[in-house]
């Protein structure tokens, strides 16, 4: 089958089956390294034949491909003659050779050649205690580039390129990027690559000035990070379960409804749910029981996240803060409530709303109608109704009590 998953990917050794590094997989791959300035017309020419897997950039930079300490490679094996340097190249070997005159004298020049603010801040981390950037922690898949050669080349033909463009090694040429081939070319040399495939780099190569082209094995690691939700689901939960795939958002509360075989595993679904819906989902949650009294309000477990259940739900352009421990709140029906107010209710209307709970039908229909009686028996919800009243600023069109209906 084409494309990534979990079952198909060689896993890392060594982790507890829950860590997120268990899910780690890597791929073989073949890839062109190619000029820079003709890899987007080759991406296009060639995209039938690139990785073309979701979430993962067919074209992946190299370290240090803005000509940063580039060295150029002879035209062919053999050949004493080398390639002109760039102008990125003369630039840099220009601001190296510097002298203190000529930091003063050429300002935008010495500003330049200083390490980028993101570099100063990294590298003061690391001296202070090396500690993990964000993007090494948070990062979705590498690529690694294969040894080419000898032992002697390795500290400059090996490293690893990813979504931005990290680690080690450089291209010995012009500025280069990666084409990530369809996994069938892995292991395959140059002269067994599709016909189209050559038939397009000997035209790029005939169009004149410098082109050059070379065939690299990679190996492609995807992390937890890339995962979907559903996949790393059905890898943690043993096989006959129904992986639960949906719940009921409430601001930035999941809520789940776990079926009692689910119950054993009930911590890892949460974390899972928790993961792959950051930032928006912050907790989340499994109802205990039924809905037995007569606030209706539910008995519910955090299983994972912030201990609150206090949550701002923003519906139809209103906002409302509600609170799950307290007072009844159902996301699922902001369609039908939606439908009343457009459909039924009219501008000249008086609308009572016995049950009103925090308050998102009067609140709804005080946007439209002449005014609004709101009730509700559960003291919390009509305390938050009160404030989801202010909140909105409709005080003059709402008035509400705590009555029994």
């Amino acid at each position: 089958p084409h494309g990534p998953s979990l079952r198909r990917g060689r896993p890392t050794t060594g982790h507890p089956p829950e860590a997120p590094l268990s899910f780690s997989r890597t791929f073989d791959l073949a890839a062109l390294r190619v000029p820079a300035a003709a890899c987007a017309s080759l991406e296009r020419r060639l995209r039938g034949h690139l990785l073309n897997w979701p979430r993962v950039r067919n074209i992946a930079r190299l370290p240090n491909d803005d000509g940063d300490g580039l060295v150029s490679l002879p035209t062919s094996p053999g050949s004493s003659s080398a390639l002109p340097p760039t102008a990125v190249a003369r630039r840099e070997k220009l601001a190296r050779e510097f002298n203190a005159r000529g930091f003063v004298e050429f300002p935008i020049l010495a500003k330049m050649s200083r390490p980028a603010g993101r570099t100063r801040r990294e590298m003061k981390g690391r001296a202070a205690g090396g500690k993990e950037t964000k993007h090494e922690k948070d990062k979705v898949y590498v690529v690694e580039v294969l040894e080419q050669g000898g032992e002697d080349d390795e500290d400059e033909w090996k490293g690893l390129v990813g979504e931005e463009g990290f680690g080690k090694g450089a291209w010995r040429g012009e500025p280069t990027r990666l084409l990530l081939l369809d996994e069938g070319h892995a292991n395959r040399r140059v002269d067994e690559l599709p016909e189209a495939v050559k038939v397009v780099l000997e035209h790029e190569a005939n169009q004149g000035g410098p082109f050059a082209y070379e065939l690299v094995q990679c190996q492609l690691t995807l992390f937890y990070d890339y995962w979907p939700m559903n996949e790393v689901l059905e890898a943690l939960l043993p096989e006959g379960i129904i992986i639960p795939a949906g719940f009921e958002t409430v601001g930035h509360i999941a809520h789940l409804n776990l079926r009692d075989e689910h119950l054993p595993y009930k911590t890892l679904i949460a974390q899972v749910v928790l993961d792959k819906n950051k930032p928006k989902i912050q907790t989340v949650v499994n109802k205990i029981d039924a809905i037995q009294n007569d606030y209706r309000t539910m008995q519910l477990e955090i299983l994972a996240g912030h201990d609150s259940l206090v949550t701002t739900v923003i519906e139809s352009g209103l906002r409302f803060q509600v609170d799950l421990a307290t007072v009844y709140w159902n996301s699922r029906l902001s369609t039908e409530r939606q439908r009343l107010v457009n459909n039924i209710f009219q501008n000249s209307d008086v609308v009572c709303d016995v049950f009103s709970g925090v308050g998102p039908i009067a609140i709804s229909a005080a946007k439209k109608v002449k005014y609004v009686y709101a009730n509700d028996l559960n003291p919390a919800a009509v305390e938050y109704l009160e404030q989801n009243i202010v909140l909105n600023k409709l005080e003059r069109k709402i008035e509400m009590c705590s009555e029994e209906s």
